[in-house]
C-alpha cells in the first residue's frame, strides 16, 4: 500500500489507516478471536496504522489490538490517546470529562503500554480539550515522556488552531485527529487544516465515512440498536438520512459514472486528494469492507472530478449535528 508521512514529522504510515475502536467498544459486541485474525489480515494488506484509546472499552481494545499486533512490532504504528476523569470504578469515561493533568498522562502511558505490549507509544494524542490544564502543561508532559523513551510522537485531537500553536511551540506536534468527511468540513472553515499545513503537522479524519453513512448502506429504514451510537445522533433521524441522501447520490454518480467505484471509496478518495498529508482511519471489522477501503487509495480523482463534487456539495444543506 501507498504510504504516507504525517506532516515533517518523519512518521510513515500506510495511507488509509484503520479505526478500532468498534472492534470492541460502541455497539453490537464482537468476538476477540475473529478481531484478532481480522488485525492479521489487515497487516497483510499493508494496513500499518492503528488507531485505539484507553476509554474504548475502557481498555479492552488497547488489550485486543495489543494482543494481537504484538507479533508484528517494529512494523506497525499504533495511535492510542489520554485524556479523560475516571469514574468510581477507577474507568476512565467521557460522561466524566476530560482530564489531561500531567499526573494523569503519565498513568495512562505506563497502562497504555503495557495493555498494548509495546516498549513505546508510537503516537500517544490528547483525546480533548482540558479547559483545566495549560496546554502547554501537557505537551511538557508528553515532552518529558519522550525524552524518556516511552513515547514516540505527539498528537492532539478535536483541538482548535490556537491550541495546536501553543501545543507545537513547546513539544512538535505530529498529527491532528479530528472529525473531516465529504459533509463535515469544519477544519477547512475553523483555520485547523491551514495551521497543520503551515506547522508541518499530519491530519487523521475519523468518521471519514460519516459513521457509516457515505456508505450509502444506511436508508430512512434503518433501524438503530440502543447500543448504537447513532441511534441518539441528529443525522441519523429518518427526516435527517432522506434530506442527506443527496450527498451519498452524488458519490455513487461520480462513481458508476467514472471511476467504476463505490460511494465510500469516492469519499475517503476525496479526503486523500486534499492533502498528501491526510491519513483517513476508517473503521472496519469485515475483510469486504476494509478491501473496500483501501482501494480508495488507488482511486485518483481528478481535478475535474473535484470540482464536480465542489459545486454540487455548495447546493447541498446537510441536515443534522454531527453530534
Amino acid at each position: 500500500m501507498e504510504q504516507r508521512q504525517l506532516g515533517k514529522s518523519g512518521l510513515k504510515v500506510s495511507a488509509m489507516g484503520l479505526g478500532c475502536m468498534r472492534m470492541s467498544f460502541g455497539d453490537t459486541p464482537t468476538d476477540k478471536e475473529e478481531m484478532i485474525a481480522f488485525l492479521h489480515q489487515a497487516v497483510e494488506r499493508g494496513v500499518t496504522f492503528f488507531d485505539t484509546a484507553e476509554v474504548y472499552g475502557p481498555f479492552t481494545n488497547e488489550e485486543l489490538v495489543g494482543e494481537a499486533l504484538e507479533s508484528y512490532k517494529g512494523q506497525v504504528v499504533i495511535a492510542t490517546k489520554f485524556g479523560f476523569e475516571l469514574d468510581a470504578q477507577g474507568n476512565p469515561s467521557p460522561r466524566n470529562g476530560p482530564n489531561s493533568r500531567p499526573e494523569r498522562i503519565r498513568q495512562v502511558a505506563e497502562a497504555s503500554l503495557k495493555r498494548l505490549r509495546v516498549d513505546t507509544l508510537d503516537l500517544f494524542y490528547q483525546h480533548r480539550p482540558d479547559p483545566q490544564v495549560p496546554i502547554e502543561d501537557v505537551a511538557g508532559t508528553v515532552k518529558e515522556l519522550i525524552q524518556e523513551g516511552k513515547v514516540r510522537h505527539f498528537g492532539l485531537s478535536e483541538s482548535d488552531a490556537e491550541t495546536i500553536r501553543r501545543a507545537h511551540a513547546v513539544q512538535p506536534v505530529t498529527a491532528l485527529q479530528s472529525e473531516y468527511s465529504i459533509w463535515w468540513r469544519a477544519p477547512e472553515e475553523n483555520a485547523v487544516l491551514a495551521a497543520c499545513e503551515e506547522l508541518g503537522i499530519g491530519f487523521v479524519p475519523y468518521s471519514p465515512l460519516g459513521r457509516g453513512f457515505l456508505t450509502g448502506a444506511i436508508t430512512a429504514e434503518t433501524v438503530f440498536d440502543k447500543s448504537d451510537i447513532r441511534a441518539n445522533n441528529p443525522r441519523f433521524t429518518e427526516e435527517a438520512i432522506r434530506a442527506n441522501q443527496a450527498v451519498v447520490d452524488l458519490l455513487k454518480r461520480i462513481g458508476e459514472e467514472q471511476h467504476g467505484a463505490t460511494p465510500a471509496q469516492i469519499a475517503l478518495a476525496w479526503l486523500l486528494a486534499q492533502k498528501p498529508w491526510i491519513v483517513p482511519i476508517p473503521g472496519s471489522r469485515s475483510l469486504s469492507r476494509l478491501d473496500e477501503n483501501n482501494g480508495a487509495v488507488d482511486l485518483t480523482l481528478t481535478r475535474s472530478d473535484l470540482n464536480e463534487i465542489e459545486q454540487a456539495m455548495s447546493k447541498i444543506t446537510v441536515l443534522g449535528d454531527r453530534y
